[in-house]
């Protein structure tokens, strides 16, 4: 298999590539059948969220000027007690446990997020006495206005629009994202648009649908919206579904769920925020062998990570040092006998490298 074999589409009809390539066409021509407002930038990851709940793709819609705000904390991610401390650090030199809200933890948690702020340069810290005192170094800003979330399921069939009909009610019910849709392959129509109605009846009406088909959009696609999301209520209370009947005509069990504070839900949502400003959608570069000789990217533009060996795109669990097929690089090629620096493989995650850090931008 040569490199422009690879490099071709329609590529193989799995799952892992359908995302990547859905990632990469957000990218460019989110928000669907329209144009985002010039103070507005998108930010794209994938497989994140919360403890019980992962999503595909996550398109972060944000505010420009915040954004490259933002860009002052460093690439690596604020967890929770980063953020706790960064966000209510104050103007002026103040004892740490008068500066900053009650915690709801023990303090000493507090001050290791402290120290450890001030060893990443997001705050100044100094003691007085045996008192440990802070400022902040610049405003963190709100940089998310919106996050929209999106299932990839290529292969929509009976069966998994059940149990995606499912993920998405409770989704819904949750209300951590302001939208949620799902992206699935064109069928039913004679040009391949559209989907079939007995699978759109098996989903939420509040989720919309994205139809994708090979095109000469980014990354090799077409999408169409044909049907439009409603907008959730995450300033609102959400409910969190913790068992569901399982249904049937002698099925009496009653549902349980429990109520989410809307502080919850905002705090959880710029912690996503945070993890998807570090990785981003091209992070699938640090689970991958790129150092194995058969290693490809399959374009350049939207790049999917490839293997010619198998003569296709490849996931992250098959590209691994466990694979039959997987070589080692020859050590020419990571020094004197090729033209980049450290090898293909390094050149391949630089240029991954640089992508990312160019949609921070």
């Amino acid at each position: 298999m040569t490199d422009g074999e690879v490099g071709g589409w329609p590529l193989p009809d799995r799952e892992f590539p359908f995302e990547l390539r859905v990632c990469r066409w957000a990218e460019t021509r989110w928000p669907p059948g329209g144009d985002p407002p010039a103070d507005r930038a998108v930010l794209v990851a994938r497989q994140l969220g919360v403890r019980n709940r992962r999503w595909d793709t996550l398109v972060l819609e944000c505010d420009r000027a915040a954004l490259e705000a933002r860009a002052v904390f460093g690439e690596r991610a604020l967890d929770s007690d980063l953020l706790h401390v960064v966000r209510h650090a104050p103007a002026d030199w103040a004892w740490y446990r008068e500066a900053l809200p009650a915690p709801g933890y023990p303090w000493q948690y507090v001050r290791e997020a402290v120290h450890e702020a001030a060893e990443r340069d997001l705050v100044e810290r100094r003691k007085r006495g045996n008192r440990i005192e802070l400022r902040r170094e610049w405003r963190y800003p709100e940089w998310v206005e919106r996050v929209v979330a999106i299932e990839n399921k290529p292969d929509l069939d009976a069966s998994a629009a059940r149990a995606l009909g499912d993920q998405l009610e409770r989704d819904v019910a949750l209300g951590l994202a302001d939208e949620v849709w799902v992206a699935t392959r064109a069928t039913g129509d004679e040009d391949g648009r559209g989907v079939e109605p007995a699978l759109l009846e098996r989903l939420p009406v509040e989720a919309g649908i994205l139809a994708v088909r090979e095109g000469d959009g980014p990354a090799g696609l077409e999408v169409e919206p044909i049907w439009q999301p409603r907008s959730l209520a995450v300033d609102a209370p959400g409910t969190r579904i913790l068992e569901r009947p399982a249904g049937g005509d002698h099925d009496q069990s009653a549902a349980r769920f429990e109520y989410v504070d809307p502080s919850w839900k905002a705090s959880k949502r710029r912690e996503i925020a945070e993890r998807a400003y570090e990785r981003g959608w091209r992070g699938y570069a640090d689970h991958v062998r790129t150092d194995c000789r058969h290693f490809r990217l399959a374009d350049a533009a939207a790049p999917l990570p490839a293997c010619a060996a198998k003569g296709r795109c490849v996931t992250a669990r098959e590209c691994s040092g466990s694979c039959p097929s997987f070589e080692p690089e020859p050590p020419a090629w990571r020094s004197h006998g090729w033209p980049i620096d450290g090898g293909p493989g390094k050149g391949a995650t630089r240029l991954l490298e640089r992508q990312r850090a160019r949609f921070r931008e």
